[in-house]
């Protein structure tokens, strides 16, 4: 460690990275101190204020980020750019024996392997001016110290090189790196802690050295938009940004005229947004085609933007999505959206909230999201078919009767009104039938009866049954009615209702979607309520299995049908 430490200063101890960020004494100590913030936010035991005093602020938001230390501390040695790579990539290449026993064997937990074919590996990769991708994660870069017209020569072929978690704490250093890279292409510096970035000159003539990168990502280095973009706008012809993990919370209005025309990805996974009216500045960008927001904390859009018409891909996975009308704005706000992924959100884990009957199961809501948006045509890495689509949207119909059903009729107009699709859905497959049943107040002795038709095979019985009632008395009524032994019974609840069949394709030959569509309408009347319609629809029917589950909890409404069967 140098003699002088200075405020800024990147260092390690023991492979764990800081930045000085306060050099001083500490009150109720002697001597001095450095005041560090570490890369791993967990790392530390305070956020800069120790003792009710605060000494320095800390970059990250985390209460656990600083310490302090003496300077006498042993710190990592520092590398150069050659030196790590040649560490990395040619260890042997001054003079160190390849053919060392201690290099000959590899250990697997217990188990000791000679090694077959490294050494070879090891020559191919000792040859450094033929390298084309070059790791040097966390190998203590920091700088290129007396090297510059060397790197070059040295490793001239380098398309995709890894600076990530590293001692840089200059631009200026990454400038004269990439400059003698003439083929680099892809560039990450996560995980850095570049300083200065707004008043760094070397910014403002680096085209030579950044105008050949497509990619770059500058994940958890905790600069702010205007500090990330004003980065971004130096590669002038930048395809593919990542800024994750930055502690975004909203996105200012900057000036993205030079990215605008090539900026077509766009990664601002786990930062801290909620809502999507935070990223309204990206209005600016009109050649955006892809835009990851996946682990923020979004859950509105409230009034929201519309983003550029050029985006088709929007990734809101492991976020705080609770309401189904996020989704149903998800088409205005991105014109052009054709494929979504927004798996482990509330609403594919916990009931529907907007509905009364709400269904709970990941593969309800897939269904949902795929119905609630007419023109996607991939859902969470999944390919939606027409006939997923068709069975979507039926099963989606299906469950709005239901919930139409169970909702008093002066409440009619709101529930159509929070499902947009509901006009256009019956018109391509016509309206469901809503069967609603007369609320009762729940204070009567009527709403702890239910109303049963046991339908036997050539006979209906007809009784009235409390709902505290398990399965086992109720088969004993059912026998006892019909005159068969309860034992050999098998009970079977019909609910009214039809759902799609799953899976159902058109055989070849058959007639179009089109036709198949505006035939359901049809099917329904002729079959007057009974059978399976035609291909698609099938009765929804649930077996009553044995056991001490009350009646209320295995049919719903006040009214049942069940049929009963011997076994």
């Amino acid at each position: 460690m140098p003699d002088s430490p200075y405020v800024g200063q990147r260092l390690s101890y023991d492979g764990a990275l800081c930045t000085v960020r306060y050099i001083g004494q500490v009150a109720g100590t002697t001597g001095l101190w450095l005041g560090v913030e570490w890369d791993d936010h967990t790392r530390g035991k305070h956020d800069g204020s120790h003792k009710g005093h605060r000494y320095f602020t800390t970059t990250s938001k985390s209460a656990l980020a600083a310490s302090f230390i003496r300077p006498t501390r042993r710190a990592d040695q520092p590398q150069s750019f050659i030196s790590a790579l040649r560490e990395k990539y040619a260890p042997d290449a001054d003079g160190e024996n390849p053919n060392h026993p201690d290099r000959q064997i590899v250990i697997f937990g217990t188990k000791v392997a000679q090694e077959m074919g490294f050494d070879k590996i090891q020559r191919q990769l000792a040859k450094l001016e033929d390298l084309k991708i070059v790791i040097l994660d966390s190998m203590k870069v920091a700088g290129i110290r007396e090297e510059e017209g060397k790197i070059g020569q040295t490793c001239p072929s380098i398309m995709q090189l890894d600076l990530s978690r590293n001692l840089l704490e200059k631009v200026e250093d990454v400038v004269h790196i990439c400059h003698e890279l003439g083929a680099l292409r892809e560039l990450s510096l996560s995980g850095n802690r570049l300083q200065g970035v707004l008043e760094d000159k070397s910014l403002d003539d680096c085209s030579e050295a950044f105008d050949r990168i497509t990619e770059l990502a500058l994940e958890d280095t905790l600069l702010d938009w205007h500090e990330i973009t004003r980065m971004a706008t130096a590669f002038t012809s930048l395809g593919s940004l990542n800024a994750g993990s930055n502690q975004l919370s909203s996105l200012p209005l900057v000036d993205y005229a030079s990215l605008a025309s090539t900026l077509s990805n766009l990664n601002l996974e786990y930062n801290d947004f909620t809502s999507l009216e935070d990223l309204s500045s990206l209005q600016g960008l009109t050649n955006l085609r892809s835009l990851h927001l996946k682990g923020n904390n979004l859950s509105k859009i409230s009034s929201g933007p519309v983003f550029p018409v050029s985006i088709q891909y929007l990734d809101v996975s492991y976020n705080q999505i609770s309401s189904w009308s996020f989704v149903d704005s998800l088409p205005r706000h991105f014109p052009s959206l054709s494929a979504l992924r927004i798996a482990h959100n509330p609403i594919y884990e916990m009931p529907d909230p907007d509905a009364k009957d709400a269904t709970g199961s990941p593969e309800d809501a897939y269904m949902f999201t795929i119905a609630r948006m007419a023109d996607l045509k991939s859902l969470n890495y999944t390919a939606v078919s027409a006939s997923d689509r068709a069975n979507a949207e039926m099963f989606y119909l299906s469950r709005i009767a239901r919930q139409l059903g169970a909702a008093p009729e002066s409440e009619e107009a709101d529930i159509k009104k929070s499902h947009p699709r509901w006009t256009s859905l019956c018109e391509q497959y016509g309206e469901p039938d809503i069967v609603r049943r007369n609320e009762v107040n729940p204070a009567f002795l009527e709403a702890r009866l239910v109303n049963i038709v046991f339908r036997g095979a050539n006979v209906e019985k007809e009784t009235r049954v409390p709902k505290s009632f398990d399965i086992y008395r109720l088969k004993g009524i059912a026998g006892k009615l019909l005159g068969l032994p309860p034992l050999d019974m098998k009970l079977v609840w019909e609910t009214g209702e039809w759902d799609p069949v799953a899976g159902y394709e058109d055989v070849a030959g058959d007639s179009s979607d089109e036709e198949d569509n505006a035939d359901d309408a049809e099917d329904k009347a002729e079959d007057g309520g009974d059978g399976e319609r035609p291909g698609r629809w099938v009765r929804r029917e649930v077996e009553l299995k044995d056991g001490p589950r009350q009646l209320g909890y295995c049919v719903d409404g006040l009214d049942a049908v069940i049929r009963v069967e011997r076994v």
